[in-house]
């Protein structure tokens, strides 16, 4: 556990109350558990948390802070069907989010974080099929939390997502999200089929193999009019990944898009040389991988 301040080591501190021998992250921290104070302290939390190394464990153990954060989250329920969250309701739970994600991406913070089950309150953002900013904004944000977790294989966190609901929701964001939450789906949907748990998952099922071809299908198609080189690179390595699997690999020599074996995204990869390696790579295990029996 980190080395907290006094204040922070007992329930009765007041947040209120401006401690001398606090920092101002420390006091912000503090105003968390302050409903007056709160919506200031997120924001101001939020803005430094990329500049405060030792951020997520404050919060973590702070005593208040995570009921809070879930008092925020849980706050904007009603508001989401029908669809009338306003942007100031998205700004505020939107802060509370960044910072849940300082918390997911802590090495110290993590696992707690998951063994908490906190990535679940989110899922209900990741439901909502609204296009208006407020909610594209929540969505991305708590994908964010999401893809914190995952960014260092870790098979305990890739265990976790897949007993959730968490490759369906993913889907749904690809299919009709914004460029950026799209991207984000797509890079948490490759770092569980780079898992061999995650991989087996996917495969072992023809529906949920059909179901991330189609979409992935989908998004190709759409990047053939509106490119992204940053989107394209995880799609194209979650195709290289599932050349990996037997039985994936041969359904590609029927199922993967034509627009990736022909020219059209010769330009869009141009300054991508890793997703090149990959698209060759890709077709070499599709055209190499004989059927089985022989």
């Amino acid at each position: 556990m980190a080395n907290l301040p006094p204040s922070f080591a007992s329930s009765k501190a007041s947040s209120s109350s401006n401690d001398p021998k606090l920092s101002p992250v420390e006091q912000l921290v503090l105003d968390i558990c302050d409903p007056e104070l709160r919506e200031n302290a997120l924001h101001q939390l939020a803005k430094k948390r990329e500049i405060f190394d030792e951020l997520a464990p404050l919060l973590w153990h702070s005593v208040g802070t995570t009921a809070a954060f879930l008092q925020e989250i849980i706050a904007v329920y009603p508001f989401l069907s029908p669809p009338t969250l306003t942007a100031a309701q998205s700004n505020r739970v939107c802060n509370a989010l960044a910072l849940c994600q300082c918390i997911a991406a802590h090495p110290e913070t993590k696992m707690p974080f998951l063994r908490a089950q906190m990535p679940l309150y989110l899922y209900a953002f990741l439901k909502t099929s609204s296009k208006e900013r407020p909610f594209e904004y929540l969505r991305l944000t708590s994908l964010g939390v999401i893809g914190a977790l995952v960014k260092v294989e870790d098979t305990e966190v890739i265990k976790f997502l897949l007993e959730t609901e968490i490759i369906p929701l993913c889907l749904q964001t690809m299919e009709s999200g914004s460029e950026l939450s799209n991207t984000v789906a797509t890079f948490i949907i490759q770092k569980i089929l780079l898992d061999n748990e995650g991989l087996r998952y996917i495969c072992v099922c023809v529906d949920r193999f059909f179901a991330l071809s189609r979409v992935l299908e989908n998004m190709v198609t759409s990047l053939a009019e509106a490119p992204s080189p940053r989107l394209l690179k995880h799609i194209v390595r979650c195709y290289l990944r599932l050349t990996d699997n037997t039985r994936a690999c041969l359904a590609l020599r029927v199922y993967l898009p034509d627009l990736l074996s022909d020219t059209t995204f010769t330009s869009c990869l141009y300054d991508e040389p890793a997703a090149v390696q990959w698209l060759q790579q890709m077709h070499h295990n599709i055209r190499g991988k004989p059927p089985p029996g022989r």
